[in-house]
Parts: C-alpha cells; structure tokens; sequence
C-alpha cells in the first residue's frame, strides 16, 4: 500500500519548494519515474474550485496520482516556470485569483521528480488553459550566483554523471536544510529560487554536478540567541557551498502572456 504525500501549506512561491519536493520514492514504496521521462497527463480533471470551500491550497501526491487543490493559474505558472512573480507579463486578473482543482495521472510509470512535475503543470497550462507566451529579457531586480572568494566547497559527484538529482529536505519555522546528492548548478539555482524574493541568475560558470548540504534560518524564523543558531541563506550559501548571492538589477527571463483563457467544464 503507497503512502501519500500530502503538504497543506499555502502554495505560495516561498512554499513551492516544500511542496513539490520528491523524496525518494522508495520511502514511499514508490519506483521514481526515469530521469529522462518527459511525461504528459494521461487523464486529468479541471474543475473550479467550490467558493465556499476553506481549506486553502494542498498539493497530494500518491505514486503517479498528482492533486492540486485551490490553486491559481499564477501559481501553476510559478511551479511550472520556477519564476517569481515579477517574471510572468500580462496576466489577468482571474489567473491571479479564481482557484481550481486539478487531479490527474502522469502517462508514465513511476513517481515524478520536481522538474517533471513542472513539466506536467506546464502542459495543464498549455492544453486545459490555452496557454501561449514568449520569453523576453527584461531588467529586473534580481540575485547573480558567483563563486565567492576562495571557490566553491561542494564535493564534486562522478559517481551517476547521468543520473538523477537525489533531493532530501526539511522544513519549519526554524530550519530549512537541504541535503542534495548529484545535483547540477542548475537544479540548485531553482531550488534557492524558491526561498528568495527574487530571480536568480547564474554566473558561476560551473558545469559539473555536486554534493551538499545547506542549513538555514527562513527569513520569518524566530529570533534566536542561541550560539548554534543557523544564519540565514545568504551567509549560509557562502559559507558551505563557497557561492555568494548578490543583489543587483540585470536582465532576466520573464514570460510575457499572449493567450490564456479559463478552461470548459469537464
């Protein structure tokens, strides 16, 4: 009998890493889905979400079933572009505020990882929503990732050059920690996306693929004197992965909106 993952934390782009975030499927007694699956839906239902329901956002995901529960266009669009806010052009208003109820079936076997599930909420997008954009650079407040002075202090992996990320995580009020296996500068970039308020843009220059372990304070962590108390993101970066986040304005990928509609009932 699988287990079900289940997150009822509000799917907010700060949230969205928490929520989408495969463990490894075997804890689940679930196989994981091949790396190089580019998987579409094989059934899935639409359908607005009931006014009077309560119950906030929740994403369930049981084995390949995927749910998504009071969720906006502009958060599918957050999951499945890894964008913030300030990156997605010409929305309308009903994308930013009507909720709907989205449950379906992936066309391939096995449990997804992140990137694929945003492979999937890009084509809910695309053939429920009508979806159409374009990419623009435009210049817009974003963090440049670097390597800070003395290099990188990730382990280099060339144990599975071709193999998948291996993503275990935690969270809560207090702690996020991040222990990833095989993961290419790429993969961490969206994944510290999501814990910032801003885009990232890479210019580390580093192709290969790595192993660490990241320990920080949220931003709306508890204040703390304790003398073990983790930093926050920014210094956490620097000090265990030798990388620097830095603020400055530069271009940046946006999606611009050209057709989006709300889809007919199933």
């Amino acid at each position: 009998m699988s287990r079900i993952r289940r997150w009822n934390t509000p799917v907010t782009l700060a949230s969205l890493l928490v929520l989408c975030s495969i463990v490894p499927s075997a804890a689940f007694g679930q196989k994981a889905m091949p790396a190089n699956a580019d998987p579409d839906w094989e059934v899935a239902s639409v359908k607005a979400t009931d006014p009077t329901e309560t119950r906030g956002q929740h994403i369930n995901m049981d084995g390949r079933r995927v749910l998504l529960l009071g969720t906006t266009v502009q958060q599918l669009l957050l999951i499945g572009y890894g964008m913030q806010k300030v990156q997605i052009a010409n929305i309308p208003a009903w994308a930013e505020t009507q909720r709907w109820d989205i449950a379906g079936v992936p066309d391939t076997e096995g449990s997804p990882s992140l990137t694929q599930v945003q492979t999937l909420m890009r084509k809910i997008l695309a053939e429920r929503f009508g979806l159409q954009l374009h990419h623009e650079q435009r210049e817009i407040p974003v963090f440049v990732l670097t390597v800070a002075k003395g290099g990188s202090k990730m382990v280099a992996n060339t144990s599975k050059p071709n193999g998948p990320m291996d993503q275990r995580n935690s969270h809560s009020s207090a702690l996020h920690v991040e222990n990833l296996t095989n993961t290419a500068i790429s993969e961490l970039v969206l994944i510290l996306q999501f814990s910032v308020n801003r885009p990232i843009v890479d210019q580390t220059g580093l192709k290969g693929r790595y192993d660490l372990k990241l320990e920080w304070a949220p931003d709306d962590a508890p204040p703390s004197d304790a003398a073990d108390a983790p930093p926050g993101l920014f210094t956490t970066i620097q000090s265990q992965a030798g990388l620097k986040l830095q603020p400055v304005k530069a271009p940046a990928d946006t999606l611009v909106i050209d057709a989006i509609s709300k889809p007919k009932p199933d």
